[in-house]
């Protein structure tokens, strides 16, 4: 097992407020998390430095190499509602940090499965032979459009609240995350990334690649090719290779 992670503030922000964390864990288990920071100025960077942390505490602190999958899932669901108090704490004390949030998604890999939980619309991609697939949804007015068919697919895209975060950690004082659990095999590879990535290049063109590609090429190939594409947001890619 492989990890390793990037962040870039890309060509036009002040602040990147991306943050991720990688770690190796016993039984040759490895945990990734992604944040990306919404609010103010400062509170944006904030929020996603202080709910990275509290997942990577929590799971830090918690995980055992004898983990049933089921105890993963709590620790996991447990750790981004640890971060959601904290995050919403922090923005209920200060003026300045009201309403700030962070999308959160975070994975561990353990004895061929993977469990990824999510808020937000920072992703995680299973990449194999048969090809890259999207494990989470987005928390988004777009993906919300598009699920309920309340706008025409034509329109979605063009719609001005199609970027609108509708679940983010730190928001509301109660927090909904989605949980995946999936097999991973040998060879296969997981990325996980902000949409100041996936908003620039094509789910065929990351896979082309990060798959079966040494994990820091690919990682700084992903940042400068949407730095090439002057991306207006920070990027941030973390990529395990099994």
């Amino acid at each position: 097992m492989f990890i390793t992670g990037r962040t870039d503030i890309g060509r036009f922000r002040d602040e990147n407020q991306d943050r991720f964390r990688v770690s190796m864990l016993e039984g040759g288990a490895a945990l990734a998390i992604v944040c990306d920071g919404m609010g103010g100025a400062a509170s944006g960077g904030l929020a996603s430095d202080m709910a990275a942390g509290a997942v990577y505490d929590r799971v830090m602190l918690s995980f055992r190499s004898d983990m049933e999958p089921k105890s993963i899932k709590a620790m996991l669901m447990s750790a981004v509602s640890a971060a959601n108090a904290l995050v919403y704490s922090k923005g209920s004390e200060e003026e300045s940090n009201h309403g700030m949030g962070t999308t959160c998604v975070a994975a561990i890999i353990h004895n061929g499965i993977l469990s990824v939980v999510n808020v937000g619309d920072s992703r995680a991609y299973l990449m194999s032979e048969r090809g890259i697939t999207q494990i989470t949804t987005d928390h988004t007015m777009e993906e919300f459009f598009r699920s309920k068919g309340v706008v025409e697919e034509s329109q979605v895209k063009l719609h001005n609240m199609k970027n609108v975060i509708t679940r983010a950690v730190g928001v509301d004082s109660e927090i909904e995350a989605d949980y995946f659990e999936l097999g991973i095999s040998q060879g296969d590879s997981l990325l996980l990334c902000t949409d100041g990535l996936t908003n620039y290049l094509s789910d065929e063109l990351i896979y082309s690649i990060v798959y079966k590609k040494p994990i820091e090429t690919a990682a700084n190939e992903l940042i400068d090719r949407v730095n090439a594409k002057n991306g207006k947001d920070n990027i941030t890619a973390v990529i395990a290779s099994v």
